[in-house]
């Protein structure tokens, strides 16, 4: 079983790591979509970033003066954000390590599909950005389904914990062969199922790391989840979509 989740864009760098670094699958279109950014203006990659001119300045810095190959940190301890606070990779056990090395794959707009020891710098690019690169109009029509034959190369077994803009990227190509379960984090809000984009971050932190504790390999096993007082519901659920629901009621409130 291979799982896969969306980067952050908040990212770090850190000196000290707890694991030997290795170099990402698409290290070469990598370094191909970074040199097509370093030959663009400053507007526009305000543009294609999305970001406000102080953030962008920072990004086009990360571009003049980082290299690809040096002053590298792991993927799954680089990337900042809240589903990887709640993933709390820093204080995973040895076999939590060795589990999520095994099954844990990070979707990325820059580097494709990273594993959790690869080594990366802190850059600036989402999958939905409109990045042309020759014939290609943006980032999915570049990565094609190379990121789809990757997992499906791995494993025939796909639990998808990534946001919808990197799913996406592997979703077009998903044939009869593989399983692809997606887990849905929602709670009940004036009679319908609402997912909350920052709690749903939170779950699947929290979702990567129960699995890695519980060394969790086959999909039937992930319905006994029950953490941040979430519940498997097997009448909102399929078998490519698996629902949780919180247990406890919340205060209704307008989405």
């Amino acid at each position: 079983m291979k799982i896969i989740i969306s980067p952050a864009k908040k990212m770090q760098r850190k000196e000290e790591e707890v694991f030997e670094i290795t170099r990402p699958v698409f290290y070469r279109e990598a370094c191909c979509l970074r040199e097509q950014m370093k030959q663009m203006e400053f507007e526009d990659l305000k543009v294609l970033w999305s970001c406000n001119e102080k953030i962008a300045r920072e990004n086009q810095e990360r571009l003049r003066l980082y290299e690809m190959d040096k002053n590298l940190t792991g993927a799954v301890i680089a990337y900042e954000g809240i589903q990887y606070q709640y993933m709390a990779p820093q204080v995973f056990t040895d076999s939590q390590w060795a589990y999520v090395k095994e099954h844990l794959r990070i979707l990325s707009g820059l580097y494709g599909i990273l594993r959790p020891q690869d080594g990366v710098i802190p850059y600036r690019l989402e999958m939905q950005a409109k990045l042309q690169i020759g014939e290609h109009k943006d980032l999915y029509s570049f990565w094609g389904d190379r990121l789809y034959r990757e997992l499906k190369r791995e494993d025939r077994t796909i639990l998808n914990l990534a946001s919808k803009e990197y799913s996406k990227a592997i979703e077009k190509y998903l044939e009869k062969d593989v399983r692809y379960i997606t887990c849905i984090f929602g709670e009940h809000i004036q009679g319908k199922i609402k997912v909350k984009a920052t709690k749903a971050k939170m779950a699947r932190g929290e979702m990567v790391r129960w699995l890695s504790e519980n060394q969790i390999k086959e999909p039937e096993e992930i319905k006994n989840f029950h953490e941040l007082e979430y519940e498997f519901r097997e009448e909102y659920s399929s078998d490519r979509e698996f629902v949780f629901l919180k247990t406890r009621k919340e205060k209704e409130e307008v989405w």
